[in-house]
């Protein structure tokens, strides 16, 4: 059995395609974010999606799956406790998350970790409180640019953000406010998945937007992944969107970053006209950001249809010995209550211009098949304390 000498793993992020069956432990009971979308829309615009195989692994709506599928396809179940960016990407490099990140939804970040942020970054904080990033900018934004002061926020994800004018902030003192933060963080009563510095422009109510300069310091992964065996054996490790900040550069050779998943996947299309020999790891953000969270499900529908157009580009450049990976990291459904993610199943459809047709294969109960079937193709031993099982044989 002959390697593929290129991997392309590409996140939808947030695209679940239906609850797991502990989803009620998370509050998600009946959560479905593709169904859902499909149901809602009746039918989108995804060609290429569907000839891989995606509606005959899933479907809802008007809209049914292919006779003559190309890809593998089968739905993988989350192993770790957790349901955010960092459990899900870690996990399909091998770690799984048994302790999950804190949250501090209801109540806001403690008094004694906003003195102790206040006084190393000499600015008083405003906010405190779970919001939507582009709404407490919105209600905070002038005093924060008139008054100096620093919104600092979260959400229903284990995160601490902070918002910051680049005009009068001034973006280096963001990025330095948010490593304190990060660093304060680090305390284990206090330790959130993500600190996030969120950048924006404008300065009265109705014409401010947030800027493509947000910068995520996550912690370190708890152990070596997947991406440092290839590194570690003289492999390419690219990473486009927000994968250098997910592992915080570990196992990375080469990092690019999106301004938007159109963007990304425009950057995934040139490095595929590249050479290289190894992995190329793509993380598509707007998915969740922009149309999960704010519970939009057009925008969602549309952003899924925007994708699927760059990737009938790919797929047009892709070689006999390319392997394509198209996954999920946990779900966002945009019909659901709240704003937070959703413990869903996610997809994974593989597929090769080498491969000799499609079909559905075994569902599995651990993201980590994805870094195990690479470790496999490159010849890797995985790490002691990694999870994973190889699917190789079952994608020539």
């Amino acid at each position: 059995m002959k390697e593929y000498r290129r991997v392309f793993v590409i996140v939808l992020d947030s695209l679940g395609i239906g609850a797991m069956p502990d989803a009620s432990r998370f509050g998600d009971e009946g959560a479905d974010t593709l169904g859902h979308i499909l149901e809602h829309m009746g039918t989108i615009e995804i060609p290429n999606l569907r000839k891989l195989g995606l509606l005959n692994l899933h479907t809802a709506g008007k809209m049914e799956g292919t006779d003559a599928p190309l890809g593998r396809y089968l739905r993988l179940g989350e192993a770790s406790n957790g349901k955010d960016t960092m459990t899900g990407h870690w996990e399909m490099m091998g770690i799984r998350t048994d302790k999950p990140f804190l949250t501090f939804t209801d109540q806001g970040f403690p008094p004694e970790l906003i003195r102790e942020l206040e006084k190393r970054c000499h600015k008083r904080v405003i906010g405190n409180k779970s919001a939507s990033g582009t709404s407490i900018i919105e209600e905070l934004g002038e005093e924060e640019i008139n008054t100096g002061a620093m919104i600092v926020y979260t959400s229903a994800d284990s995160v601490l953000q902070i918002c910051g004018n680049e005009e009068t902030f001034d973006l280096a003192n963001l990025y330095r406010c948010c490593e304190i933060a990060r660093e304060i963080t680090m305390k284990d009563e206090w330790r959130v998945g993500r600190v996030i510095a969120r950048p924006y422009v404008g300065k009265k109510k109705g014409e401010v937007r947030r800027t493509s300069n947000r910068r995520d310091y996550a912690l370190k992964p708890t152990s070596p992944t997947v991406l440092n065996a290839l590194s570690g054996e003289g492999y390419d490790v690219i990473g486009i969107g927000k994968i250098h900040d997910i592992f915080c550069g570990e196992g990375i050779t080469k990092s690019y970053h999106s301004d938007s998943s159109v963007h990304g996947m425009e950057q995934t299309v040139q490095i595929c006209r590249e050479e290289f020999h190894g992995l190329c790891f793509v993380n598509l953000v707007d998915f969740d950001a922009l149309w999960g969270h704010r519970r939009d499900v057009e925008g969602y529908a549309g952003e899924i249809e925007k994708f699927d157009r760059n990737l009938g580009v790919l797929l047009s450049e892709l070689r006999e010995d390319d392997l394509l990976m198209l996954t999920a990291d946990h779900g966002n459904d945009p019909t659901y209550t709240g704003t937070d993610h959703t413990r869903e199943y996610v997809p994974l459809i593989a597929y090769s211009p080498g491969m000799k047709g499609g079909k559905a294969l075994e569902n599995q109960d651990t993201f980590a098949v994805i870094g195990a079937t690479i470790a496999d193709n490159f010849g890797l031993r995985m790490q002691e304390g990694l999870v994973g099982t190889s699917i190789l044989d079952q994608l020539v």
